[in-house]
């Protein structure tokens, strides 16, 4: 399913862009320097993130009456710290929420499943980043082999109960704000 990314009208923009430069790149985004004029004729300036669609998933299951949640942990660099979250990422050779989806909860977790449906896309960022993240549940994944990444080799996983995410998120054990994004789209799914 691709996510529209939703340009705004240029009529209705409280500023235009005067000038765009890039100003670094790797494979997983590029920064850009705009000048801007706003509507009352002031100049700024903003630095953007540009990203790939993102996807969020829920990998979710039932065992004897328990419903059970796959979440992740790995360290994450720029907060110097590990952060328990579900699986997520981006692909830049894809704009099909599906396919991301699949591919991250397989590349994470080593789970596949055959129901997947986009509960709501989200902007991750949206002061400084133009990602935009679809949230995704898996229903009944069942076990594949895992696709690690490099960067990813530290990543630990395991099923969680509702009420354990939820006292996680009480005491400060899942703070990831797609993680929270995506916990409150399925509770809202879910109701």
């Amino acid at each position: 399913m691709p996510i529209d990314r939703q340009s705004p009208d240029p009529t209705a923009a409280d500023v235009t862009t005067v000038t765009s430069r890039e100003v670094y790149r790797n494979a997983w985004m590029s920064v850009r320097e705009d000048e801007i004029c706003r509507r009352d004729g002031t100049a700024g300036i903003f630095g953007v993130v540009d990203r790939p669609l993102g996807a969020v998933v829920i990998a979710r299951r039932t065992r004897d009456g328990v419903v059970q949640f796959y979440l992740v942990e790995q360290f994450r660099y720029p907060v110097s710290a590990r952060r328990w979250e579900f699986p997520a990422g981006t692909s830049p050779d894809s704009d099909d929420a599906l396919t991301v989806a699949r591919r991250e909860l397989l590349e994470e977790t080593g789970l596949e499943s055959d129901d997947l449906r986009v509960l709501s896309v989200i902007d991750v960022a949206p002061g400084f980043t133009s990602q935009r993240s679809a949230v995704v549940l898996a229903d009944d994944p069942r076990p594949g082999t895992a696709r690690l990444e490099h960067e990813e080799q530290d990543l630990l996983g395991r099923w969680w109960t509702r009420d354990e995410i939820v006292e996680a998120i009480r005491t400060g054990g899942v703070v990831d704000a797609q993680t929270l994004a995506a916990w409150a789209c399925l509770s809202v799914y879910d109701a």
